[in-house]
């Protein structure tokens, strides 16, 4: 199983690198297409929207065909989205390039979590997808000032038709070299309509955990791949450079929260409030933002770095999750978590857009704007909270 897991997170560094790219590029993309914030918040959307879209027909190819056809097969979208974003001329392009990217990196992370739940039991579940999270997240590095020295040196365009090519190689390993998982016991359940979702609904646990999944992920992500770039170009005055460095800043605290979160579960024998202790941390430090927004470049990167590393609840909430879940749904029901994580930046992303556009065109400060949309996400967060807290704990093992 090295080489399968080899492969996916090799995928997923793909995967990662797509969902915090624009942050670098943003400002350079507004001013060759035309771009005003609510269209750069519909971009990023489009890549989070498709994604979502895209999880129920993949949870139930994963419990039919496998993660291996699914994800390279699919991967061929992100390559001609890469493609065509290269290639953008008009507004509505680089939407399109997204979703398609969306598309084609919405298997990914999935295969990965179908393989290790398939393999290593639900006791590890959170290290092994934790880790995985952590490697595949090196994804944001790249994406942070190597991408921006790549884009200084080529140009944007050539830089995101050279992810193209890479692209395309990634799909060719996952096809080659991955190998599906064995069936579990109580595959012959798995039988009737694929798309049906609703023995995964019925699970009561998962209900008080949904709202966690449409916030804390979302948040994460619309700072990280959207408007961490922005802010320090508007509030602070920084260059593509500059940007890269300060987001390079975050994109590490999130690898290193990955890592760290891995195995607190089982080390405190408790999901819940580990979640429930991470998410605090980042309400606060968004609270800081949104209160003091011009807190300066070293104590906005400091509490940025809070926000990636603390954020980075994504593997133990799908572990958590997963701890409720049958074999014979496995896929769908992991699927439909991330869906709810996904699909909450999809719609994160535009609504903050035409909120920051909003304030823009009503001639607000650049520091005031971000307050305003800082301050609403530790809102939404703290609301989400308070909902998980009456989720049922899952405490694994721990061997």
């Amino acid at each position: 199983m090295v080489v399968t897991y080899a492969v996916l997170v090799a995928a997923y560094l793909l995967s990662q690198f797509f969902r915090a790219f624009l942050a670098v590029i943003a400002p350079e993309l507004a001013r060759d297409i035309g771009l005003d914030p609510a269209d750069l918040g519909l971009v990023s959307g489009a890549f989070f929207a498709a994604f979502a879209l895209a999880q129920v027909p993949i949870g139930m190819a994963f419990d039919r065909i496998g993660p291996r056809v699914t994800v390279s097969v699919l991967m061929l979208a992100a390559v001609a989205g890469s493609a065509l974003f290269g290639f953008a001329a008009r507004p509505w392009h680089p939407v399109v390039g997204m979703a398609l990217i969306g598309i084609g990196c919405a298997p990914v992370f999935m295969g990965a979590l179908f393989v290790i739940g398939r393999t290593a039991g639900a006791a590890r579940f959170a290290t092994l997808s934790s880790a995985i999270v952590g490697v595949g997240s090196l994804g944001n590095i790249f994406a942070a000032t190597p991408f921006a020295a790549t884009v200084a040196a080529i140009g944007w365009r050539h830089a995101m038709l050279s992810v193209a090519v890479l692209t395309f190689v990634g799909a060719a390993a996952v096809a080659l070299l991955l190998r599906d998982p064995p069936p579990p016991a109580g595959a012959a359940k798995a039988t009737g309509n694929p798309f049906a979702m609703g023995e995964v609904l019925r699970i009561r646990e998962l209900w008080p955990m949904i709202p966690l999944a449409l916030t804390s992920y979302p948040i994460l992500a619309a700072v990280r791949g959207l408007w961490i770039g922005p802010y320090f170009a508007e509030v602070h005055g920084l260059g593509p450079l500059d940007r890269g460095n300060a987001v390079m800043v975050m994109g590490f605290a999130m690898i290193l929260g990955s890592f760290v979160y891995g195995p607190l579960d089982r080390l405190f024998g408790t999901r819940k409030w580990v979640v429930a202790a991470g998410s605090a941390v980042t309400v606060a430090a968004l609270a800081l933002l949104a209160l003091n927004p011009q807190v300066g470049v070293v104590g906005a990167t400091i509490a940025f770095a809070v926000i990636g590393g603390f954020g980075m609840t994504y593997g133990v909430v799908m572990a958590h999750a997963r701890a409720f879940l049958p074999e014979h749904v496995l896929g769908r029901g992991l699927s439909l978590m991330n869906a709810c994580m996904i699909g909450g930046a999809g719609l994160l992303q535009p609504v903050s857009g035409a909120l920051v556009g909003h304030f823009a065109a009503a001639g607000a400060a650049p520091a005031a704007t971000f307050a305003i949309l800082f301050g609403g996400f530790a809102v939404a967060l703290t609301a989400a909270l308070a909902v998980y807290l009456f989720a049922r704990d899952a405490r694994p093992a721990r061997d």
